[in-house]
């Protein structure tokens, strides 16, 4: 019953953290007004999350974390691989983008994360990264991707693509119209996806 009752703490004082996130900003959020909401002590808070930007830190991988799970799923699906590097790029950016608009005040901590390098920001892209990995390793395996060096080809995806899965640049790009963006990056996918058959050099 212990245990159950801390996950459910841990959970509501990451749901008031994020509520006050987007009502206030980051800057005006306290430990100590979350804990008064939460009917408990800031030193109690402590308890569960060392600090603030632990605490920020959670927030953030609580809404990371379908991504990572979609994105793992899209590498884990039957379809081929072209195919699923396609879709897993295009449902990134659709995240991020989906985020930066729904909820601009948690996706800036995201990208404040990516920007200071934090724990939180580096998992994330290796997260990301070993899906991405896993998808050129069976391409060439199976002939959809000519055979190359894996790490060449990775960074063929990212540097292709980093304008529209790189999170500080989505946030950039924000006035952009979302269909006008999706557009283009389906443009470049298609450039991507024409080098990795042609073979990387």
């Amino acid at each position: 019953m212990a245990e159950t009752r801390t996950e459910s703490t841990d959970a509501r004082i990451l749901e008031l953290a994020a509520e006050h996130i987007r009502r206030h900003g980051i800057e005006r959020t306290t430990v100590v007004a979350i804990a008064r909401e939460a009917g408990m002590s800031h030193a109690n808070v402590y308890r569960y999350f060392p600090s603030k930007e632990a605490l920020v830190d959670a927030v953030t991988a609580h809404w990371l974390r379908p991504v990572e799970t979609g994105i793992h799923d899209i590498a884990d699906a039957p379809d081929p691989a072209d195919d699923k590097l396609e879709r897993l790029l295009l449902a990134l950016f659709r995240a991020y983008r989906q985020k930066l608009e729904a909820d601009p005040n948690l996706y800036g901590l995201f990208t404040a994360a990516v920007r200071e390098g934090r724990g939180i920001a580096r998992k994330h892209r290796s997260r990301v990264q070993t899906e991405i990995g896993r998808i050129l390793d069976e391409g060439m395996g199976g002939g959809a991707f000519q055979p190359a060096d894996a790490r060449r080809s990775l960074a063929l995806v990212f540097d292709g693509a980093n304008r529209f899965v790189h999170p500080v640049c989505v946030g950039m790009d924000g006035e952009i119209p979302r269909a006008q963006m999706e557009n283009r990056f389906e443009r470049v996918i298609r450039l991507i996806l024409r080098g990795l058959a042609a073979g990387t050099r």
